[in-house]
């Protein structure tokens, strides 16, 4: 990559944080609710690294792969994520997750979220279905506002 092709941060967290601090905020208190739901924090990065890779967010990939790595995730697991149907390093639960979080992030593109929503109820409480929606909501918003502004990637 040449000096010309060099991402550069619109914005960077520090001053996001400043000027956007009520909205910082808000974000932590929803991740906050979703960490204290009981869904399975290995599950919900999983989902987190796997939208992030859908909305291209580097920073929001990097941060996630670094949490993923910290819990224990395999390292199968997370090589494999973008090929996550091709691949055996998935359970049926995780599957469900995943075809739920592609559904939701890629909803314009595929108004028919029947089959998948339609699985995850073959694995998840009504409870849990909730809190993983949320979950994905959450880090779709995190990926327009870190993406957007290109925050500068943590370092693994």
């Amino acid at each position: 990559m040449s000096d010309a092709d060099t991402v550069v941060a619109r914005l960077d967290w520090a001053a996001f944080e400043k000027d956007a601090g009520g909205v910082v905020l808000a974000l932590r208190e929803l991740g906050r609710a979703v960490d204290a739901s009981g869904l399975d924090k290995g599950l919900c990065e999983l989902v987190k690294v796997r939208v992030s890779q859908l909305n291209g967010c580097a920073f929001c990939l990097q941060y996630h792969l670094n949490l993923g790595r910290r819990l224990g995730l395999a390292a199968l697991q997370l090589d494999q994520l973008a090929c996550w149907r091709d691949s055996p390093a998935f359970s049926s639960r995780e599957r469900a997750a995943l075809a739920w979080a592609e559904a939701l992030t890629l909803q314009a593109a595929h108004a028919d979220s029947d089959g998948p929503y339609a699985a995850l109820q073959a694995h998840f409480s009504v409870a849990e279905i909730a809190n993983l929606t949320a979950a994905i909501g959450h880090i779709n918003a995190w990926n327009r506002i870190a993406g957007g502004l290109r925050f500068t990637p943590p370092a693994p």
